[in-house]
């Protein structure tokens, strides 16, 4: 099999899917809430596969993984929990965080839930195959990022018509554009677009994650951001590229939405949860947690390897994208020993044909041991540079000797990227959406961070801010 996920051939279907150690995969048709169930009878090494007959673009699907549920040992298999492809391109409906979802009982990890999770999982949907593909517009050193949340930026902008705001067709709107165009900016660095989750804490108290980090499946557009899926989005970045406006998408490849032990079985936990996440090697029912997200991604593996390429040729392929910002991207350079320059997965980007046309941003650093790794990426990839921002912002608060700083800063930070590095490959910010908005920066002298129930405790207390003599709101 060379294709992963679901193709159409014939008079069906090929579905090849990956799993080392599963005992078996079922693929099943949804016909309403009626649920057909065909199991995958052929097998060539890690890949379950078989051609489905009748199957045709527009049906809706998942999987469902037999095999141990040994959680000590890593495996978490639950055939009563409906799984997400990891191949899928397309949902039809937004992901909510269900009781159903969790294969264990009244908290315990270790027990086994036998609850039918079907009803409240999004299913996947067969889709045709389309192509375009973009190359930059603007050259790194003439490159001026924005960053913006779908959502945010659209939905309060009275010129947009209402039913347009909150979703990428609002981006595409002439009123959006004009906006940006107005800015003097070349780029928008979109937020997670990918359908995602929100964690239990939040659901525990209502509310929902809004940014979009905590993905679950990696290649399908989140049907709240592009009801009308990849067209929608390929239509908002040819209005923008038209405009002259690159799109950079930022993408999370380090940790997914299934969180720590006690996230739900959604997808990777469930297909094969020991060779997807890094695990405790004395105890394989724990997570390795370098993203403080509750699990890490094994991409020194081949086949979460070839997902997060896969992932990344689908969303430059079907959108025409110009770029991708890399989340939490020490992660991704990650192997059992730390962080390595030289990684699998760092090294495949490089070296592809496609991907390294396009601009490569790291935020190059995560919370795991030594993961602050500014400086240590490949020297055509651009890098969040988080020097800049705390000079810039100590210079402008009056902390004393910071004008030789400063003017590192603004020289390209050759202290950090050294002479194989173009100065045009720091990425110098003030703000982005961790920590202090602008707002924020010049009203207020310490975070406060309590509408999300997390007590204060998350985002840096290092805002390095000045609140102008009064703290909050002023006139």
């Amino acid at each position: 099999m060379n294709e992963l996920g679901v193709s159409q051939r014939g008079d069906g279907v090929d579905v090849a899917v990956f799993s080392a150690h599963a005992t078996a995969i079922e693929f099943c048709v949804f016909d309403g809430a009626r649920e057909t169930r065909h199991r995958l009878r052929q097998r060539s090494g890690d890949i379950f596969h078989g051609h489905i007959k009748g199957i045709t673009a527009g049906a809706r699907y998942g999987l469902r993984a037999h095999g141990p549920y040994l959680p000590r040992e890593g495996h978490r298999f639950n055939a009563n929990k409906l799984l997400i492809d990891p191949y899928a391109t397309a949902l039809d409906a937004p992901l909510a965080l269900h009781r159903s979802m969790l294969g264990y009982r009244d908290n315990d990890d270790l027990s086994f839930d036998d609850t039918d999770s079907a009803p409240h999982v999004p299913k996947a949907i067969v889709l045709d195959p389309i192509g375009r593909v973009s190359r930059a517009l603007t050259p790194w050193d003439q490159t001026s990022l924005y960053e913006l949340q779908v959502r945010g930026f659209t939905m309060r902008n009275e010129a947009i018509p209402l039913p347009l705001r909150g979703r990428f067709a609002g981006l595409a709107h002439p009123a959006a554009i004009g906006h940006l165009v107005d800015l003097g900016i070349t780029a928008v660095e979109i937020m997670p677009a990918a359908a995602w989750i929100e964690e239990r804490h939040l659901a525990a108290m209502g509310r929902t994650n809004y940014w979009g980090y905590n993905p679950i499946a990696l290649m399908a557009p989140d049907p709240r951001l592009a009801p009308d899926g990849w067209d929608e989005i390929r239509a908002t970045v040819a209005a923008l590229e038209a405009a002259g406006i690159e799109t950079i998408l930022d993408v999370v490849l380090n940790h997914t939405g299934e969180a720590d032990e006690l996230g739900p079985t959604l997808s990777f936990r469930g297909l094969d949860n020991a060779s997807y996440y890094r695990l405790l090697p004395d105890n394989s029912a724990r997570y390795i947690d370098d993203t403080g997200c509750g699990n890490t991604i094994a991409f020194d593996r081949p086949a979460p390897l070839r997902l997060a390429m896969d992932t990344l040729r689908a969303w430059a392929s079907r959108t025409g994208l110009h770029g991708v910002r890399f989340d939490l991207a020490a992660t991704m350079g990650r192997r059992a020993a730390g962080f390595e320059a030289d990684a699998p997965l760092l090294q495949a980007i490089v070296q592809d044909p496609q991907l390294r046309a396009l601009k490569l941003i790291a935020e190059p650093w995560d919370p795991g041991p030594g993961g602050h790794r500014t400086g240590a990426f490949p020297h055509a990839w651009g890098e969040w540079n988080d020097r800049f921002r705390d000079d810039a912002r100590r210079f402008w608060r009056g902390d004393p000797g910071m004008l030789g700083a400063l003017a590192t800063r603004l020289a390209g930070s050759a202290d950090i990227f050294a002479a194989k590095r173009h100065p045009s490959r720091s990425i110098n910010f003030i703000t982005a959406h961790d920590g202090f908005t602008l707002a924020d920066l010049t009203a207020y002298t310490h975070k406060r961070n309590h509408a999300n129930g997390e007590n204060n405790r998350d985002g840096t207390d290092a805002n390095h801010a000045w609140n102008n003599g009064t703290e909050g709101p002023s006139a």
